[in-house]
């Protein structure tokens, strides 16, 4: 048997993004379709299989050490074949096998879903596939992610070109689903039982069908399906349209969170950046949110250290954070991506005060974010309950309208459930609720 024997089970480990969970998904459900049975155990597997994510270097380093302990377990069982597949194998392509020549298959952004006919022995006998232009968008059948809730993705690619960012160097140019093709998705797995789902692109908002831009494709998946929950990320401040936040305020079913990045307070820093915005218009668009919408959370990225921030652009930053008060946010320190604009850059920000400065940030946004969720005390949210807590099975895990986590006694609660949970108490992450009576 030895290396001939046949492949019949396959394990997914997914790095990064939501982007990236839906194309496991979909894979998945690919390599379902042809026979392979997906196993929970990398140990039980005969394909294994890393989705991965080149947006930071950890990222990178964490599939880089996975691939370490896979390599020792290749000994033993030598039939097993590897597939590192999406942003990390775009961007490495050939050098990805020389560091780890324990991979068998090298797919990029674009190739993904070719991975059953490669394994299938039907897409000839290249190991590293990483072209552009060989994706049939609408091909590409999303897929839920549990029973109950699903991402279905919009676009692909990226146009925005952040100097700071490798995304439209590994996904490609910005492309687009047709908005029918996505109706048909998000009514498929409203038709399976699914509660919400999220509509996925690296800037949802710069999404255009011919005539149809993102608040006409939300305005057509909430009149043409039954999801009772849709949710969309990520957006960019420099597309984000009064058109947009209107829907919002007019539709209940599309919960009230934007994810909204703002990277930093310093209109020097974010020119440097290529983000398209001022920290101004930033601010105008939170305020008309917070204006037209009675509830909504708004969270953020901020990224410190980018070259050439001074402790003025910094403070800015901080300025900036205290004034917006974001419910939550995903904080960094800059590392350089090689390919990106700012490779080029000086990278002239010690990392001890990148670390410093991160911290400071991290202290700040934690009490803002105790103070935004003490306003959630006494709210009655109906919230999706997405399993138990990782603490404790008496205990389950919910999801607010606003996206955040709130814990509940089980007594009678289902996963998959959206029940009215009166938020009791409340900590920086995470709100404690009990259920009440529908409302």
């Amino acid at each position: 048997m030895g290396k001939h024997k046949a492949i019949k089970t396959f394990h997914i480990s997914t790095f990064g993004c939501q982007m990236n969970l839906a194309d496991s998904s979909t894979l998945a459900a690919s390599l379902t379709a042809r026979g392979y049975r997906r196993v929970a155990d990398a140990g039980d597997a005969d394909l294994i299989v890393f989705n991965t994510c080149s947006v930071r270097e950890k990222a990178e380093e964490r599939v880089f050490g996975r691939l370490g302990e896979i390599s020792r377990f290749k000994k033993n069982k030598p039939h097993v074949r590897v597939a590192v597949v999406g942003c990390m194998a775009q961007r490495l392509g050939e050098k990805l096998i020389e560091k780890a020549p324990q991979v068998d298959y090298v797919l990029g952004t674009d190739r993904v879903f070719e991975l059953p006919d490669v394994v299938g022995g039907n897409e000839g006998v290249s190991r590293v596939m990483t072209a552009f232009g060989h994706e049939n968008m609408d091909a590409i059948e999303a897929e839920k992610e549990t029973p109950y809730a699903g991402f279905v993705t919009i676009s692909r690619g990226c146009d925005n070109y952040c100097t700071y960012c490798i995304v439209p160097y590994v996904r490609g140019k910005e492309r687009v689903h047709a908005a029918d093709h996505i109706v048909g998705c998000v009514r498929k797995m409203a038709d399976e039982g699914v509660v919400e789902v999220t509509l996925l692109g690296q800037n949802v908002n710069s999404y255009r069908d011919g005539g149809v831009d993102f608040p006409d494709l939300l305005r057509r998946v909430v009149d043409k399906t039954d999801i009772p929950r849709l949710r969309y990320m990520t957006s960019h401040p420099k597309d984000l349209s009064p058109k947009l936040i209107d829907i919002m305020a007019k539709e209940c079913r599309i919960m009230p969170h934007v994810h909204l990045p703002l990277q930093s307070g310093s209109d020097r820093v974010l020119e440097k950046m290529g983000r398209g915005y001022t920290i101004e218009h930033y601010r105008q668009i939170i305020r008309e949110l917070r204006r037209r919408l009675d509830y909504v959370s708004i969270t953020t990225d901020l990224m410190v250290g980018f070259p050439t921030e001074t402790d003025d652009d910094y403070e800015q930053t901080l300025q900036a954070v205290g004034e917006i008060q974001f419910d939550a946010a995903f904080m960094f320190r800059y590392s350089v991506r090689p390919g990106t604009v700012a490779e080029a850059y000086p990278d002239d920000v010690p990392e001890r005060v990148k670390i410093q400065r991160l911290r400071r940030l991290i202290e700040l946004q934690k009490s803002i974010g105790f103070e935004r969720n003490q306003r959630e005390v006494g709210r009655v949210c109906y919230s999706l309950v997405e399993g138990t807590s990782r603490r404790s099975e008496d205990i389950m895990r919910a999801r607010t309208e606003g996206n955040k986590t709130v814990l509940v006694r089980a007594d009678g609660i289902e996963t998959g459930a959206v029940v009215p949970l009166r938020i009791t108490a409340a900590d920086a992450f995470t709100l404690h609720g009990e259920r009440v009576e529908s409302q």
